[in-house]
């Protein structure tokens, strides 16, 4: 086994961790920051992959910005229960459920449409060139750009 698939292992053992820290963490100052090293060992695996681009735009955007604004909003609205008598909603867990499997759907119309080209190869992205990602994401891969869009406006009004 190779120095560079140790390394690769490695990160992607880092980031599975990680991963499981943001879905199990009780605490959202903790879960914010695993999301923090779980994007950043991302951007390595990116490096690794060659996509030097992928991994610049992950640090900046999601690692830079998203993180960010995430501790942010957990430090000002602060984390403790409210009081006072509220109603639950009954429906928000089936338009998250109707929601979820539109975006499996479209996941797995994307994946069977996907068999009969040629395979996706770094050199067919030009190591993550923005104007080669633009194009794969912008005309084969489209439904799945724009569902991921109205799935993030949705988290983001919520």
């Amino acid at each position: 086994m190779s120095w560079a698939m140790l390394f690769f292992i490695l990160v992607g053992a880092v980031s599975i961790a990680a991963a499981i820290g943001v879905v199990t963490s009780r605490q959202p100052i903790h879960a914010a920051l695993y999301l923090l090293v779980h994007f950043a060992s991302l951007a390595v695996m990116f490096i690794t992959l060659d996509a030097q681009f992928l991994a610049a735009i992950q640090v900046i955007i999601y690692a830079g910005g998203i993180v960010i604004l995430i501790l942010f909003v957990i430090m000002l609205l602060g984390s403790e229960q409210l009081k006072g008598e509220f109603k639950e909603m009954t429906w928000g867990p089936y338009i998250g459920l109707a929601l979820g499997l539109v975006l499996i759907g479209s996941m797995m119309f994307s994946l069977m449409s996907a068999f009969g080209d040629a395979p996706a190869t770094p050199e067919a992205l030009d190591g993550g060139a923005p104007y080669a990602v633009g194009m794969e994401l912008f005309t084969k891969y489209i439904l799945p750009v724009e569902l991921v869009a109205v799935l993030l406006l949705v988290a983001l009004i919520g």
